[in-house]
C-alpha cells in the first residue's frame, strides 16, 4: 500500500508540474499575442490606394471586438489565478468613479448605439492591459515577453518594407495624402501612427538593455530608431528626445510638485500652442516659431468646428466617443462639410470634453495625468525605482504630449493608447507591490 501511495504521490507532482509548465505557456502567449494583436491588428498594411478606404486607423474592424473579448476573459483569468490581489487594487475612487461617468454618458449619448460599440471594445482593450502586467512572474520574464514582441513588430515592419514596400510606405498614389510619399508606415494605416508606437518600443528598447539583455535591447533601439527617421514623424521625434531629456532630469528633483512642474508644463504649453492657436492671435504667431507643427493645414480649422460644438453641450458632451464619425454631426453649415469625414480633432483632450463634457475631461486628467505622476513617486518610495519605471514613466509621458496633437484617448484598440494605457497600469501596480527580479 505504501508503495501505491508513493507512486501516486509522484502521479500527482508530475501532474501539477505538467499543469504549471502549460500556464507558464499560456501566460507568455497570452501577453504576447495581447501585445501583437493590438500592434499589428487583424489588418495589417492596408492598401491606401484603395477606392473603398476610408479612416486609416487600425484595430477597430468588426472581428477585432470577438478578438479582444476573448482576449479579455482569458486574462482576467489568468491575472486572477496569478495576483487576485493586484486586480482588486484597481478599485480606486478614481477609477470608479471615471468608469461610473463613462457610463453615464453612454445613457446619456447623442448616438447610444455608437457609444455602447464602442465601450464594448474599449471595455475589453482597459481589462487586457490591466490584466496582462500581473501575469509576468517577475522582471526577467516580464522583460522576455516584452523583447519577443517588440522584435516581433519590429521585423514585420521590416519585412513589410523590403518585400510590399506599396503597402508599406506611403505612395504617391495613396488617396489621401499623397504628399506623404516615401515615409516608412510598415504594418501601420498611417506614418504618425507608426511613428508614435514606434518611439515607445524605443523607450522599452532603453529598459530592456539597462536591464541587461543588451543584445535584444540595442537591436530594438537601433531599429526603432532608424525606423523613427524613416517615418519623418517630426512630432513624434522631437517629443522622444524631449521626453528623454525631462525624464533624465526627474533623479534631480525628488519632490513630486517640482517633478509635476518639470513634466507637466510643457503638456501645458502643447495645448496653449495648439488649441490655443484658434483662440488667441499671439499664441498662433507664437506657435509658428516651434520646431513641433502644431498647426498643419486644416487642424485649425478643425479645432475651432470642435470648440464650437462643445459649447453647445459642456456638461455632458455629445456621449462617449459619439461625436466625430457619428449621427451626433448633422446639418452642417456651407463649407463645413468636411466636419462629417473627419475621424478626430487631433486633440486627445478636446475629444474627450466633446465625448464626455467638461466633468469627462477633469475625471481624465486625474486618472490619466495626476494619478500616474503620483505612482511614480510612490514607486520609487518603495524601491521599485528602475529601469522599468522609467520605461513606463516615458511611455506615459510621451502619450501625454502626443495626446495634444494627436486623439487616441479611449480609442478602444488603437495601438498608442493600448500601449499608453499598459504604462498607467504599470505604474499603478509599481507603486504599490514590489517587484521580484
Amino acid at each position: 500500500m505504501s508503495g501505491l501511495a508513493i507512486t501516486s504521490g509522484f502521479h500527482a507532482v508530475v501532474g501539477e508540474v505538467r499543469r504549471q509548465q502549460v500556464l507558464d505557456v499560456v501566460r507568455g502567449a497570452a501577453f504576447i499575442g495581447a501585445l501583437l494583436l493590438a500592434w499589428i491588428s487583424l489588418r495589417p498594411f492596408a492598401d491606401l490606394g484603395e477606392l473603398e478606404i476610408g479612416d486609416v486607423s487600425t484595430g477597430n474592424e468588426a472581428p477585432t471586438y470577438p478578438a479582444f473579448g476573448c482576449l479579455a476573459l482569458l486574462m482576467v483569468a489568468l491575472a486572477m489565478r496569478n495576483d487576485l490581489r493586484g486586480l482588486k487594487s484597481l478599485l480606486t475612487p478614481s477609477f470608479m468613479l471615471f468608469g461610473a461617468w463613462i457610463g453615464l454618458t453612454v445613457v446619456l449619448s447623442f448616438d447610444p448605439g455608437t457609444s455602447i460599440r464602442r465601450l464594448a471594445l474599449t471595455a475589453c482593450v482597459v481589462a487586457v492591459t490591466a490584466s496582462m502586467l500581473l501575469l509576468p512572474k517577475s522582471q526577467g520574464e516580464l522583460m522576455r515577453w516584452f523583447s519577443i514582441a517588440v522584435l516581433t513588430l519590429l521585423a514585420v515592419c521590416y519585412l513589410g518594407i523590403l518585400l510590399a514596400p506599396q503597402l508599406s510606405i506611403h505612395q504617391a498614389s495613396d488617396l489621401r495624402e499623397p504628399l506623404l510619399a516615401g515615409d516608412w508606415r510598415g504594418a501601420f494605416g498611417h506614418k504618425n501612427i507608426a511613428a508614435g508606437v514606434v518611439a515607445m518600443l524605443l523607450f522599452l528598447g532603453i529598459y530592456i538593455a539597462r536591464s541587461g539583455a543588451w543584445i535584444s535591447g540595442g537591436t530594438i533601439v537601433v531599429l526603432a530608431s532608424l525606423f523613427l527617421l524613416n517615418a519623418a514623424g517630426k512630432s513624434s521625434l522631437t517629443l522622444c528626445i524631449s521626453v528623454l531629456l525631462l525624464t533624465s532630469l526627474t533623479s534631480l528633483f525628488r519632490s513630486l510638485w517640482m517633478r509635476a512642474i518639470l513634466l507637466l508644463t510643457p503638456l501645458l504649453l502643447l495645448n496653449l500652442l495648439s488649441i490655443g492657436t484658434v483662440m488667441s492671435d499671439g499664441l498662433a504667431g507664437l506657435a509658428k516659431l516651434l520646431p513641433l507643427d502644431c498647426t498643419f493645414p486644416g487642424r485649425t480649422d478643425i479645432w475651432t468646428f470642435a470648440l464650437q460644438s462643445l459649447q453647445q453641450r459642456l456638461a455632458t458632451g455629445y456621449g462617449f466617443v459619439a461625436f466625430w464619425g457619428s449621427s451626433a454631426i448633422q446639418e452642417l453649415p456651407e463649407g463645413k462639410e468636411w466636419a462629417a469625414l473627419a475621424s478626430h480633432s487631433h486633440n486627445g483632450y478636446l475629444d474627450t470634453a466633446l465625448g464626455m463634457g467638461l466633468p469627462g475631461l477633469m475625471l481624465l486628467v486625474v486618472v490619466l495625468v495626476i494619478v500616474p505622476l503620483r505612482n511614480f513617486q510612490a514607486a520609487g518610495r518603495i524601491g521599485n525605482d528602475g529601469p522599468l519605471a522609467m520605461a513606463l514613466l516615458r511611455i506615459w509621458l510621451f502619450g501625454l504630449y502626443l495626446s495634444s496633437m494627436e486623439s487616441f484617448f479611449l480609442d478602444r484598440a488603437d495601438p498608442t493608447w493600448f500601449t499608453f494605457l499598459l504604462a498607467v497600469f504599470g505604474l499603478h501596480y509599481l507603486a504599490r507591490f514590489r517587484v521580484q527580479a
